[in-house]
């Protein structure tokens, strides 16, 4: 099963998630991991990301990149959001990530990130058919998404993240009343601008995604009934519980918000301006309450790359091989096809494995010679005429991940010779190879081309063969009909397999038992 890290880096928080993509395009989360960086700490008044929370953000990535590589996760997907993507130096920290992790971070948009956090949201709670208002609170930014079961209606980015608000207007705790009030027109003036640009003005629930809105619902939880949140997804929260809750902020110094059961003191300044968002959110709409949703861009993140890569994850299910899942993906790009190949290269196989003690050849040839067998036919994409030669161009100049320069030279030169020609020093493809590896083409290419000429119809009525080496090497094929053509084009095709092994080649065949009447 395919497997998939997700690095969130947000204003507030860097969070990692390793997932396991199902078969059925679903997907399994194995652990999750989470640090408070406060990477933008600072960063929206002096538009740059500190030296220090640049050293933090790094010391933590370099620990959640070394963990997911050392679970296996080799496949990687890092966004960051509104304080890296606002930041004057922002490219630099990129760029330093890449340089110390070997991480490539994609710095999203507003929009974006609203679009992911909707697909979180989405594949989490039934939406209903009329549209419902998705908030988001950020450290950075706060996203107003507007959708329904069916697609995303419209989209807001807002400079209202929870990190911006304090270091914007709270600027000592308890804030006084005029920070308050400059606080309460800023978020109001910023969302009545947003609401009105939707053209829906109702919504049938507003839902609150992030960890800011699951904090504030785990603390009145707790004031209500002396227990955590059973769980956060779909829990509901009520207007009034938030103003009373917002209130009690408001008034207490940090101190005594530590002392507030079920709050995270890493959030202990940015809950107040969170709430606020979130109040006034709820009054503007007309709404009584909101419902928690614990799924938002990083489980977007997850079903975003799922879509985009659905055929390549099936095909990664189906073929576990890097080498041979691109190989058969090049087959299937230039429309070989694909029954004819692959029965080529079983038959190629078989008469490689039953030759072993002639050619001396391992396990690295023998792969060699099921690619080149693979790929013999796809010329043909370009032009039937000298298809073999066409094949031998596309090999050489396709990108097959894990195969090396003298895999690829030795699978090319292998298919190109699979008809016409035998390989010659006049063909600069073949008379560049090292002298093992002319010898190697030679033995593969003889197999080969024999094996391609037992299937001469596509119709694969040669099942097997098995070869049987004397003064004279006879090649037995086991049918299931007339094989009169195939039989005809191997001893046609076995010129080279008769200079190679240095014996004179006979064909005969025998009725596969099971196909008898």
């Amino acid at each position: 099963m395919a497997k998939l890290a997700v690095i969130d880096i947000g204003t507030n928080s860097i969070h990692l998630v390793l997932a396991e993509i199902l078969p059925d395009a679903s997907y399994k989360i194995l652990d999750r991991f989470k640090d408070m960086t406060r990477l933008g700490d600072g960063a929206f008044a002096t538009r740059r990301l500190s030296d220090a929370a640049i050293a933090r953000a790094l010391n933590t990535l370099k620990t959640l990149v070394t963990l997911a590589r050392n679970k296996g996760f080799d496949r990687i997907v890092a966004t960051a959001t509104s304080a890296v993507r606002e930041a004057r130096n922002g490219g630099d920290f990129v760029n330093q990530v890449a340089e110390q992790t070997g991480l490539t971070v994609r710095v999203i948009s507003g929009t974006e990130e609203a679009r992911l956090i909707f697909l979180g949201v989405k594949h989490s709670i039934a939406l209903p058919e009329e549209p419902a208002l998705v908030v988001d609170v950020g450290g950075g930014s706060v996203e107003l998404i507007v959708g329904n079961r069916e697609a995303m209606l419209h989209a807001k980015s807002l400079k209202l993240g929870a990190i911006r608000l304090l270091n914007q207007f709270l600027l000592k705790a308890p804030a006084t009343p005029p920070m308050l009030r400059a606080l309460e027109e800023a978020v109001t003036g910023q969302l009545k601008a947003a609401l009105d640009t939707f053209k829906t003005k109702t919504f049938d629930s507003v839902i609150a995604t992030s960890g800011m809105a699951g904090n504030l619902a785990d603390i009145i939880c707790l004031k209500q009934t002396g227990r955590p949140l059973p769980q956060q997804n779909l829990a509901r929260v009520a207007l009034r519980d938030l103003r009373l809750l917002e209130t009690e902020l408001a008034r207490s110094s940090l101190k005594a918000r530590l002392a507030l059961p079920g709050l995270d003191p890493k959030r202990v300044d940015t809950l107040l301006p969170a709430a606020v968002v979130l109040r006034r959110l709820l009054e503007l709409t007309g709404q009584d309450g909101m419902t928690l949703c614990d799924k938002a861009i990083r489980e977007g993140v997850i079903y975003d790359f799922i879509a985009k890569h659905r055929e390549g994850l099936k095909a990664e299910t189906e073929i576990p091989d890097v080498r041979r899942r691109n190989v058969i993906g090049l087959a299937r790009r230039c429309h070989a096809p694909e029954v004819h190949s692959l029965h080529v290269a079983d038959l190629a196989l078989r008469l490689f494995d039953q030759t072993k003690r002639l050619h001396g050849l391992g396990p690295q040839e023998r792969g060699w010679l099921e690619y080149a067998a693979i790929l013999h036919d796809i010329g043909y994409l370009i032009n039937p005429r000298q298809h073999h030669k066409h094949a031998y161009y596309l090999i050489m100049n396709s990108d097959l991940g894990g195969l090396t320069a003298d895999d690829i030279e030795v699978i090319a030169n292998v298919a190109r010779y699979h008809r016409r020609a035998v390989p010659g020093l006049r063909h600069q493809g073949f008379e560049s190879l090292t002298p093992r590896l002319k010898r190697v083409v030679r033995i593969l290419s003889a197999l080969l081309r024999v094996a391609d000429g037992l299937d001469r119809t596509h119709f694969s009525v040669v099942r097997t063969v098995s070869v049987k080496a004397g003064k004279m090497m006879t090649i037995e094929a086991t049918v299931t009909g007339d094989a009169e053509m195939e039989l005809w084009a191997a001893k046609n095709r076995a010129d080279l397999f008769q200079q190679v092994f240095r014996k004179r080649v006979r064909f005969s065949k025998i009725l596969d038992e099971k196909e008898s009447p």
